[in-house]
């Protein structure tokens, strides 16, 4: 008797979409090494627009160093005015250990900041041992790092809205009504 083979298995799948136009953006941008973050920041605008965002969509917040954007980014989080925060800074290492320290902290602030508010917070700090090396993540030779940041907080907040089982409708509402400041 011939065996069968059991049938595959076709699990029900969820991702974000690229479509920007319903939804608030964050930046927190460091001012340091500012050279490099620039360029950063016009990828993120860029897949931003490209994708339906329009300036009215995007609030950008300048932090003074990479150790700072994650504080920014939670009281950000915790206005209710972000769908999703890009988080954008650039740590070049030096002769000392400081930038180990930096590199570990930023990420683990970053990573802490969107556990405890639930908004996506796609992580555009470059650690890189060499400007160049920057210089190339920032727009040359490996593409444009805050374009694809701005890319994944488009589809992470396309699927934060699905996985919180939020409808349009009422997300219409909530972004029309005005923002309590603290």
């Amino acid at each position: 008797m011939p065996s069968k083979k059991p049938a595959p298995l076709r699990s029900k799948s969820t991702q974000g979409d690229l479509s920007s136009s319903d939804f608030r953006f964050g930046i927190v941008l460091s001012r340091f090494n500012q050279f490099i973050t620039d360029r950063l920041l016009a990828g993120a605008l860029d897949a931003l627009q490209r994708a339906g965002a329009s300036d009215r969509q995007v609030e950008i917040i300048r932090v003074p160093g990479s150790l700072e954007i994650s504080i920014a980014a939670k009281k950000l989080a915790q206005t209710g005015r972000c769908d999703a925060i890009i988080c954008i800074g650039c740590v070049l290492r030096g002769e000392t250990s400081h930038y180990d320290h930096v590199c570990s902290e930023v990420a683990r602030g970053v990573q802490l900041a969107q556990l405890d508010t639930g908004v996506p917070m796609p992580f555009c700090v470059l650690t890189c041992d060499t400007l160049e090396q920057a210089i190339d993540r920032a727009g040359l030779k490996s593409g444009n790092k805050g374009f694809d940041a701005g890319l994944t907080a488009i589809e992470m907040a396309q699927l934060s809205r699905k996985l919180s089982g939020e409808n349009k409708a009422a997300t219409s509402k909530k972004q029309s009504r005005p923002s309590r400041r603290r």
